[in-house]
């Protein structure tokens, strides 16, 4: 009875990151499998908290499973399902960039934003909570101007595993990446859609811009 319960619960977890991924693609938004939090949560020793096995993870079940994600991150249903069938618990990884950008303030910021946009009928698009720490506001991206002159990147805002270091708002955009519902994160805690993905153009950045800052400057 173990057995087959376990079983289905690998069935469920698998179902339901594949069922998720699947979703994103059909949105046009291509997914990668990410890493994710042991079975059992902390391994023996109390030194890993992420499936990658590395001693000292710097974002433990919130990175991709390789380095390839960027070149390898697809829409095409058939590979989605392989990889899922492959890695059941995988999380989903979302490159930013391309379909959307992603501005990620702290939580505390993100909701008096939502307030904002709410009291003031600004256009908002998805939004999502990140383990309840931080809030995930997708954006239509800028892409990749053909005169970089146009084009800023904030460093502090490309490099996920830099969150710690850089605790107000980061942009991601041009080789960066988010972690998506439903993704599960260490001690219980997952990636939920606060505001999930519908049909329509996704809001201007720069729309956004000025309330999330203003949102992560009140809260700082």
């Amino acid at each position: 009875m173990l057995a087959v319960s376990g079983n289905r619960r690998l069935r469920a977890a698998r179902d339901r990151m594949a069922s998720a991924a699947r979703e994103y693609a059909e949105l046009g938004w291509p997914c990668f499998p990410g890493a994710h939090p042991p079975k059992t949560g902390v391994r023996k020793g109390g030194d890993r908290a992420c499936s990658c096995d590395r001693i000292g993870c710097p974002d433990p079940g919130a990175h991709p499973v390789s380095a390839a994600w960027a070149h390898q991150a697809t829409v095409d249903s058939a590979v989605i399902g392989r990889w899922w069938s492959e890695r059941p618990q995988a999380n989903i990884i979302l490159p930013t960039g391309r379909v959307f950008d992603v501005f990620d303030v702290p939580a505390a910021a993100g909701a008096a934003a939502l307030d904002r946009i709410d009291r003031d009928d600004l256009p908002v698009g998805p939004v999502a909570s990140f383990g309840g720490d931080r809030h995930l506001f997708f954006v239509a991206t800028r892409g990749a101007p053909v005169d970089e002159d146009e084009w800023w990147s904030c460093h502090l805002d490309c490099f996920p595993e830099d969150v710690l270091e850089t605790p107000g708002m980061r942009w991601h955009c041009r080789d960066s990446y988010v972690t998506a519902p439903p993704s599960r994160l260490p001690s219980g805690r997952e990636v939920a859609w606060l505001r999930p993905p519908a049909a329509g153009p996704l809001p201007d950045p720069l729309r956004l811009l000025e309330v999330l800052a203003d949102s992560c400057d009140t809260a700082s």
